[in-house]
This record gives structure tokens, C-alpha cells and sequence, in this order.
């Protein structure tokens, strides 16, 4: 009896001790694109946000996967009458990765640097509004404008505002220092990027304990590390006809999801014949962007109409003003003085949504005499070319930031868009006082670069995740580029 109850017990520890160690705590997320570097105050490509914005950096406020902001380092703040001054009442206790403690002076930091004459900031026009930083005590920030800036706190919520640590703010591009629940481990250049989780967080701690972001740019590839289990959750999965045989695997879930990104065909408006509207609009009349959507994402992007999607506030249907019409194209071309066509070039990035869709548009393209010769760029020249340099006649890209109609108005941006009437009714917006005058005001922003069609607007872009059906925490939707794994877990 004795030895019957000795041999129970042991076989219910063994029992036990097996149950605890399949608690699976570690995650391996696939990317198709690897970030030029780690920090996003110092460059535009979204696979920077992608693992950074909130598990690695931290701002005083946060974007949340329903769209709200929510409370971060700030834990309150409050607004004076003017709608200038905003005073954030800071956590305490709060600590960077590398020990150093955050207060008011790493705002100060944080902020003037944003704006400083040699930033890197790709949003610095965010910041512009911020007339000063004040700190009265270590544990209070007061933010005074320029001017009421309706969108200020939304702003501040975006990766680009993330707080940094003067310390090791020289070392962030490649030994990334924030204060969020994880921690960097190490990044094998062409490989992974790995997070580890981070003791002494101030807040919720993660459920996790590591968290590798591995780059595979092949989508045949990346199927193949899904369905073997070398890969645990494809957040952004850019193989949209492979959707079905997912849907088919019993240990795989798929979520189709919404996202704030826009894909347009960007075109250089300083560059003929690009500086004529007739032209851009005949191009927009040239696409079938419903076709565009079915090519590339298997239809489940949206067309769009303006530089807006149906999930951002205030979005206004303008699908039917370019409806695809070759004949109208062509009409358009004679008015602008180029009736036999022209020759130009759409330089393509990467990812698949881009090269696919610039063979489908040039096919389009050519029905109504336009010749476009397509050229290939990986994404660290396609940033020093299109984006920085602005040297490209067009080019095919998602513009993933959330409520960015900002960047039409900028006095330069790589699209080179410049209409004071825009800038003024944006001008307008931002210092609108009421939720009326805002959604009024967003609706003649978009309905004015529609009219003006600096960029072809083309679908919304979706998210197509998939993951282990074990896995639970991930975005559904992404609001901003993020993935956002503080709340992922594996189910037991």
C-alpha cells in the first residue's frame, strides 16, 4: 500500500512538473521586412514600429487596437481653456532598460530633440506645434502649443513620439533602451530580432518571457514556417491567396483585420507631367483600383478615394470620383497636352503588394498610351531614393501611419504636394475647437485631395493574421503600425 501510494505520488509530481514546463512562454512572430534600424525617432519604415511601439519604447500616451488614446507614462493630464497647455501627471518609478530613471527632464528631451533643427524624426511635423516643454517638478510635464492643435494628444501617441533617454538615445538604431515590458536581447542581421522580457517593468508585466521577430521575405517561405510550427504567429501576412489553405489547417487561425494604411501610387508632383492635375487624374481614371485590390490582396482591401480609410473618424466615400475609364483617361492626356502618352517609371519596394500591383498598373496604364518601366528597389534604397531624395517619377507604397493627412500639407514631404488652399484648411482643422467643426473639416480635407489627386489612391490595406490557435493577446486590427504582443499569451 505503501509503496502503491509512493509510486501515485511521484507519478503526480512527474505529472506536475511536465504540465508546468509545456507552458509554452516564448513567441516567434514572422516579418516580411527587416528594419533599417531600431529606433523610430530616426526613420520612417513601419517594420521599425512593427516591434518596437510599446514593447520596446513607451510614449506619455497610447494608441490602443481599438483607435482610442489611453494613458501611458503620463497616467493623467488636463487642458487649459485655450486648448494650449496640456500639464501630464508622470509615473513615478519608472525606469529605462539601462536603469536610468524617467521624469519630466527625458519629455524635455524628448520633445526638443523631435524638433531640433538636425532631427532625424521622419513626423517631425507632429511636433511643430509645441511652442516649449516645462518641467516644475521631476513628476510633471507641462506641454504649451502654439496654437490649439485638436490632434495634439493623438500625435503624441504615435511610435515617433516615444520617450528616449539622452544616455542611449546615440545607440538606439542598434541597442535599442526604452522603458517598456521588454527589454533588447539581440538582432542577427538578415535573421531575427529578439525581445526579452523585462524584470523591473514598471507596469502589467508580460506574460511572455521572449519574443523573436524573424524576417522572411518569400511568401511561399513564410507559409511553409507557419504551417511547420517554426514560425508561431504571421501578424501581417502578405500572401493574401494563400488565406484559404490556412483557413483549412485545424491548428492555424486566421483573422482578417483592418488597418489605417494607404496604398496609393505616389507620384513626384514637382516632376512633369506630374505637375499637371489632368494628368493625375487621368491617371486615377486609367486604374481599375477594384482590379488593384483583387490582384494584390485577393479583394480584401477596400478601394479608397482620398488619403483616408472606412476605420479612421470622419471618413467620407469618395470611391466614385475617379470610376475606371480608359476613354476618360485618354481625353484627359489630350487636354494636358500629351495625347500620344509618355514614358515613366515606377520604382517598387519590396513587399509583394507593391511589386504585384506595379505590374497590374502598368498593364492599365499602357491601354491609354502611358509606357511604365518597372524597377525593383530593396527598402533601404527605396528610403534613400523615393522617400529622402525624392527621386522617382512613381512608386507603389502603404502609407501606414493612422490620420496622417498632415503630410500633405508639410512644406516638404517626397511626394512634393504644395497647395496653400490645403495647407489652410488643414491649419483649420487642427485648431477647431469642436468634434463638429473637426469631422466638417476632415471631410473637405479629403474631398480636396481627391479633386486634386496628388498621389492615385488606390485600397485601404488589410491585415491578414495568422497564428496558432493556441496563441491569444495579438491585434486583430492595426490602428498603427504595431505588433503589440504586451498582452500575448499562450493558452494552456
Amino acid at each position: 500500500m505503501r509503496s502503491a501510494l509512493k509510486w501515485g505520488l511521484a507519478a503526480g509530481l512527474i505529472a506536475m512538473s511536465m504540465g508546468t514546463a509545456s507552458a509554452k512562454d516564448t513567441l516567434t512572430i514572422g516579418q516580411t521586412l527587416e528594419p533599417p534600424g531600431l529606433d523610430p525617432t530616426a526613420g520612417a519604415a513601419a517594420p521599425i514600429r512593427y516591434i518596437t511601439y510599446t514593447n520596446l519604447y513607451e510614449g506619455l500616451v497610447r494608441v490602443m487596437q481599438d483607435g482610442s488614446v489611453q494613458p501611458l507614462l503620463a497616467e493623467s493630464w488636463t487642458v487649459s481653456d485655450d486648448q494650449k497647455t496640456y500639464t501630464f501627471t508622470l509615473r513615478q518609478g519608472v525606469k529605462f532598460h539601462d536603469g536610468s530613471s524617467f521624469d519630466c527632464s527625458n519629455v524635455k528631451f524628448s520633445y526638443e530633440r523631435a524638433v531640433a533643427p538636425d532631427s532625424t524624426n521622419a513626423q517631425k511635423g507632429l511636433f511643430e506645434p509645441i511652442e516649449k516643454t516645462e518641467c516644475p517638478d521631476a513628476a510633471t510635464a507641462v506641454v504649451t502649443l502654439k496654437r490649439p492643435t485638436s490632434n495634439f494628444l493623438f500625435n503624441m501617441a504615435w511610435g515617433d513620439a516615444v520617450m528616449m533617454s539622452p544616455d542611449s538615445v546615440a545607440d538606439n538604431k542598434t541597442n535599442p533602451v526604452g522603458t517598456g515590458p521588454f527589454k533588447f536581447k539581440e538582432w542577427v542581421k538578415g535573421d531575427k530580432v529578439v525581445l526579452e522580457k523585462n524584470p523591473d517593468y514598471w507596469g502589467t508585466a508580460a506574460k511572455l518571457s521572449q519574443v523573436t521577430f524573424k524576417f522572411i521575405s518569400d511568401p511561399s517561405a513564410a507559409a511553409a514556417a507557419i504551417q511547420a510550427g517554426d514560425v508561431d504567429a504571421f501578424t501581417s501576412f502578405q500572401a493574401p491567396e494563400l488565406v484559404n489553405r490556412f483557413q483549412n489547417d485545424a491548428n492555424l487561425q486566421v483573422e482578417i483585420g483592418s488597418t489605417s494604411g494607404k496604398v496609393v501610387l505616389a507620384l513626384n508632383n514637382a516632376r512633369k507631367p506630374f505637375d499637371d492635375v489632368r494628368v493625375r487624374q487621368a491617371l486615377a481614371h486609367a486604374i481599375d483600383r477594384k482590379s488593384v485590390a483583387e490582384g494584390t490582396y485577393s479583394g480584401f482591401g477596400a478601394p479608397i478615394g482620398s488619403h483616408y480609410t472606412p476605420i479612421e473618424p470622419g471618413y467620407v466615400d469618395l470611391n466614385d470620383a475617379y470610376a475606371y475609364d480608359p476613354a476618360k483617361a485618354k481625353e484627359l492626356l489630350q487636354a494636358a497636352g500629351v495625347p500620344d502618352g509618355f514614358e515613366m517609371t515606377i520604382q517598387l519596394p519590396p513587399p509583394t503588394y507593391a511589386r504585384r500591383g506595379g505590374e497590374i498598373i502598368a498593364a492599365m496604364l499602357a491601354e491609354v498610351g502611358i509606357r511604365a518601366n518597372l524597377v525593383p528597389l530593396e527598402f533601404p534604397q527605396w528610403l534613400e531614393q523615393v522617400f529622402r531624395g525624392s527621386d522617382f517619377d512613381a512608386t507603389i507604397i502603404n502609407h501606414a501611419e493612422a490620420r496622417d493627412l498632415d503630410i500633405y500639407a508639410r512644406d516638404k514631404y517626397y511626394f512634393n504636394y504644395q497647395n496653400p488652399e490645403y495647407k489652410a484648411l488643414y491649419k483649420a482643422f487642427t485648431e477647431a475647437s469642436s468634434e463638429e467643426q473637426q469631422m466638417d473639416l476632415l471631410g473637405q480635407l479629403q474631398r480636396k485631395l481627391s479633386a486634386d489627386e496628388p498621389n492615385v489612391f488606390l485600397y485601404a490595406f488589410p491585415k491578414i493574421g495568422v497564428w496558432n490557435k493556441k496563441v491569444k493577446g495579438l491585434w486583430v486590427n492595426m490602428p498603427v503600425p504595431a505588433d503589440d504582443v504586451t498582452q500575448a499569451y499562450w493558452e494552456e
